[in-house]
C-alpha cells in the first residue's frame, strides 16, 4: 500500500471543495437572463416611476392564470443573487404580474415555484391580496425562467475516530462514534 493512499479520500474531498468554491465565484445567470438592468424595484414602479423600463425581477409564484392568448403569473418579488436566482428571504419585496404570450401550464408554473422574469414594465393591474386592494405592476415578459425545485440539503457526518464500548457513547470530550444527520432547513433552502 502506498503511504499516501489512506489520504486519497481526504484529498478528493478537498479538491471537490476547492472546485465548488471556484465555480461559485464565477456564478453567472443563464443566457436568457443576462444583461444590464437598472436597480428598479417593485416599490419604485408602484410609486409611479419606471413605466416602460426594462427589468429583471424574480421570486415565488403566487398564482398562474392562462388566458386565450397569453398567461399571467403573479409573483411575490424577492431579491436576486448573482445568478439572478431568487434568494430565500422571509419578507416580500412587493408583488407583480408577468404576462407572456402562449400557454404556461399552472401545474408546472405552480405556487411556490421560483421564477426570474425579464421584460418591460407595461402598466398596472388593480387586484387584491386577501381582502386588501393592491396595485400590481404589469410586466410584458420576454423570458420567464423557471428554476429547478430545490431539494433539501442532507449532510451526513460519520465520526472517523475509533471508539470503544457502547455506540455512541459519552466521553470526556463529548459524544463519540455514530452517524449524525443534519436536518434540512424547514423551507428546503440552502
Amino acid at each position: 500500500m502506498r503511504p499516501w493512499a489512506g489520504g486519497r479520500g481526504r484529498l478528493g474531498v478537498a479538491v471537490a471543495v476547492v472546485l465548488a468554491l471556484l465555480a461559485g465565484g464565477c456564478a453567472r445567470p443563464p443566457a436568457a437572463l443576462r444583461g444590464s438592468f437598472p436597480p428598479t424595484t417593485v416599490a419604485d414602479v408602484q410609486a409611479g416611476a419606471a413605466v416602460g423600463e426594462r427589468i429583471r425581477w424574480g421570486g415565488e409564484i403566487v398564482r398562474t392564470t392562462p388566458g386565450a392568448e397569453d398567461t399571467c403569473i403573479e409573483v411575490m418579488s424577492q431579491p436576486l443573487d448573482r445568478r439572478a436566482e431568487p434568494r430565500a428571504v422571509d419578507e416580500s419585496y412587493g408583488r407583480f404580474v408577468a404576462c407572456a404570450p402562449g400557454f404556461y401550464d399552472p401545474a408546472i408554473y405552480a405556487e411556490k415555484r421560483e421564477v426570474t422574469v425579464v421584460g418591460t414594465v407595461e402598466s398596472f393591474v388593480d387586484g387584491q391580496v386577501g381582502d386588501r386592494p393592491y396595485r400590481f405592476p404589469k410586466v410584458r415578459a420576454e423570458t420567464i425562467y423557471l428554476w429547478p425545485k430545490r431539494e433539501p440539503a442532507r449532510v451526513i457526518y460519520y465520526d472517523p475516530w475509533p471508539y470503544w464500548g457502547a455506540y455512541p457513547y459519552w466521553g470526556p470530550w463529548g459524544w463519540y462514534g455514530g452517524v449524525w444527520v443534519v436536518r434540512p432547513h424547514p423551507h428546503g433552502r440552502r
